[in-house]
C-alpha cells in the first residue's frame, strides 16, 4: 500500500447537550517495513494509555450508558448496532474500529445483531471517568 491512503473510522462523540453523535475520522496510512524479510505494509498510528482488553459476550444489548474511558473499539467477531442519543445508528463487524468519546452524558445504546458471540478489543487512549 502507498503513502497517503487512509483508514475510515467512526467517533462516538458528546455533544454540548449531553447526547452523542456519529463523527466520520479517517487515519493516514503510510507504508513502512515493520521487520527484515517483510513487505512494506500500510501502518497508522494510533494512541493508546493502558492496557487491552478482550471481551468475549453472548449478549451486547444495553441501555444508553456513556463509555467508562475514552478507547477504542475494534470488532472481531459479530455485528453491533450503536444508536446514538440524535438518533444514528451505525453497524460495526469484524475489522471495524470505532473511538468511543462520549464518557459523559445521555451516552449511546449498543445492540448485538444476528449470532453471538460478540468478541471486540477495547483500547483506552484515556483514563476512565469517575
Amino acid at each position: 500500500m502507498t503513502d497517503g491512503a487512509t483508514l475510515r473510522f467512526s467517533r462516538i462523540v458528546r455533544t454540548e447537550d449531553g447526547g452523542s453523535r456519529f463523527v466520520d475520522a479517517e487515519l493516514a496510512l503510510t507504508g513502512r517495513t515493520l521487520a527484515a524479510g517483510v513487505p512494506a505494509m500500510a501502518v497508522a498510528g494510533m494512541s493508546a494509555a493502558a492496557s487491552v482488553t478482550y471481551l468475549r459476550s453472548a449478549q451486547f444489548d444495553s441501555e444508553p450508558h456513556p463509555a467508562p474511558a475514552q478507547q477504542w473499539v475494534v470488532m472481531l467477531r459479530g455485528v453491533i448496532e450503536v444508536t446514538t442519543s440524535d438518533g444514528a445508528q451505525r453497524r460495526f463487524g469484524p475489522g471495524d474500529l470505532v473511538h468511543v468519546e462520549d464518557t459523559d452524558g445521555h451516552g449511546h445504546i449498543t445492540t448485538g445483531i444476528g449470532e453471538a458471540p460478540f468478541e471486540a478489543l477495547f483500547v483506552p487512549t484515556r483514563g476512565s471517568r469517575s
